[in-house]
């Protein structure tokens, strides 16, 4: 996770299909930094996750499989051949074995990988840190921190002063570092690709074994000395205070200045991930089909009996309902959706925001505000907590939605600026503690009765701070304590299907229904 998220990275995005943007997604990006690191040319891999972690019990099921066999064949995560990936992996010839494995991993999300061709043999380890994030925590035996958002050139060598000054006095960088191992490298950071040229003579020098380029994987780039105006709500707070700006316009000035873009660039870059989540909840309500899944399309269901004026409650909530269910059918039937914050709770942002926005018949631009507002009370929980469940429980992905979503629905309603934090403080209050435990091992059930949860709180607590009650304790509080209480989590209620209705004996039931024959590529080790 970068020190400063940028919105469009860590908080609204990724733009992809599968269960899980833990899981599908950061599997990809991992597997595309793979094929990079092979030069394109993988004949096997070896891929091993420990047994206390949560790929060890939902690598099929959730999509890591999927991703990584993508990823290895450099696809993109919202690529339509996805569901099939592993035929064309065996089209590719590229041989694939997992091994459940003590690998000794700190990080409930952690692969590592060795990869296999005719000339070479590479290994790297990787951890998913949550809404599709990744780090590249070493390669081929040596520690590097690689989020994917850089051009990657490292250069093998024997020696490396003199391949270090040449570089320095020849290239724009933003950073040159010395790896010493068994086998050493020098990692270059940079907003480009080293010209051809200049690997000519690279590879022309005595100590210089081979060099690979790992292309950024994430669509907003870091830099050398990355300034943001803010990383706190406290910070956002103090900068404000001689400028009078809504939290919409303090996500602009902070994503300009992350991502160094301008604001209208900002504007309608968020424009196109609100078309792409509008068009999603379109087709839910279009009706979905899936085989490989728990619930059908219920949604379907829901907006004949509102039509019908068959259901309790206002028209925005029953609205959010819908929408929220219609968002998830898309997801679980590997449509295109936004993980926003993550895929597990990509209804309920939309889902609120949207429904909230039409029944009160808002223009697009509204929504678009509403989105960023969101973004950034998404920014302060990736840079100060995490988006993963397999981290934070359920709290981290649908509770981060709820209070992302609670802030954009003031803004819809014309409040302030102190009710939207107030209300994301409240949402976030209301959503401590809840763990993250799919039945039949897939993102659907409780996943959308707690994403419906997350927003109808939304709209709560949305009210409650329009109505000026008291948040009593500060965003920024409640952000630690995400963390904290996160940490607390038992590790099999942290999906981990090892817990909570995971394993209750109606679940056991689903999943063996759902269960295919044994997965080829597994050997025990």
């Amino acid at each position: 996770m970068s020190t400063y998220p940028s919105i469009f990275n860590d908080v609204i995005g990724p733009v992809m299909r599968g269960p899980s943007s833990s899981h599908c997604a950061a599997s990809l990006r991992i597997a595309r930094l793979c094929r990079d690191l092979m030069d394109e040319n993988i004949k096997n891999i070896l891929i091993e996750f420990d047994p206390n972690g949560s790929l060890a019990t939902t690598h099929k099921s959730q999509g890591s499989d999927m991703g990584l066999f993508g990823g290895f064949l450099g696809w993109e995560a919202y690529d339509e051949r996805l569901p099939e990936s592993e035929k064309y992996l065996a089209a590719a010839g590229i041989n694939v074995e997992i091994k459940i494995c003590d690998i000794k991993a700190d990080h409930p999300n952690t692969y590592k990988i060795r990869l296999k061709n005719d000339k070479e043999t590479r290994n790297l380890t990787a951890i998913s840190t949550g809404g599709g994030m990744i780090e590249v925590i070493e390669i081929d035996g040596v520690g590097v921190a690689m989020a994917g958002d850089y051009f990657e050139t490292l250069v093998y060598c024997t020696e490396s002063d003199e391949i270090i000054s040449f570089l320095k006095a020849s290239i724009a960088y933003d950073s040159i570092a010395f790896h010493q191992g068994e086998i050493s490298f020098v990692e270059i950071k940079s907003q480009a690709p080293l010209d051809t040229i200049i690997c000519d003579e690279l590879n022309a020098m005595d100590s210089v074994l081979f060099i690979k380029c790992l292309k950024p994987v994430l669509p907003v780039m870091s830099r050398h000395n990355l300034q943001v105006p803010f990383i706190t709500c406290h910070e956002m707070l103090a900068y404000n205070e001689d400028k009078n700006k809504s939290l919409w316009e303090l996500a602009i000035d902070y994503e300009a200045a992350r991502g160094n873009i301008s604001a209208e660039d900002v504007f309608e870059k968020m424009r196109k991930i609100i078309h792409i989540m509008g068009n999603a909840i379109e087709l839910g309500l279009k009706g979905t089909h899936y085989e490989d899944r728990i619930l059908g399309s219920q949604s379907l269901q829901f907006q004949q009996k509102l039509a019908a004026k068959q259901l309790v409650g206002g028209d925005a909530n029953n609205r959010i309902i819908m929408y929220v269910s219609a968002m998830m059918e898309v997801k679980s039937s590997m449509g295109v959706i936004v993980a926003a914050p993550t895929a597990g709770s990509c209804g309920a942002l939309p889902g609120a925001l949207f429904g909230t926005a039409h029944a009160m018949d808002l223009h697009e631009d509204e929504i678009v505000k509403a989105m960023l507002s969101a973004g950034l009370i998404g920014v302060f929980i990736a840079a100060h907590a995490t988006f993963a469940a397999e981290v934070g429980g359920c709290m981290a992905e649908t509770g981060s939605g709820g209070g992302m979503a609670a802030a954009g629905i003031v803004g819809l309603k014309g409040g302030t600026l102190k009710q939207s934090i107030a209300a994301a403080s409240l949402a976030l209050q209301n959503s401590l503690g809840i763990i993250c435990d799919p039945i039949g091992n897939r993102v659907e059930a409780p996943c959308l009765g707690r994403n419906v949860m997350a927003a109808t709180n939304a709209v709560s607590c949305a009210n409650m701070a329009l109505s000026d009650y008291e948040q009593l304790i500060p965003l920024d509080e409640v952000i630690e304590t995400m963390k904290a209480v996160g940490d607390q989590i038992h590790h099999t209620l942290r999906c981990t299907n090892l817990g909570g209705l995971s394993i209750t004996k109606a679940a056991k039931k689903i999943e063996a229904m759902l269960e295919e024959e044994p997965n080829k590529f597994y050997k025990s080790c």
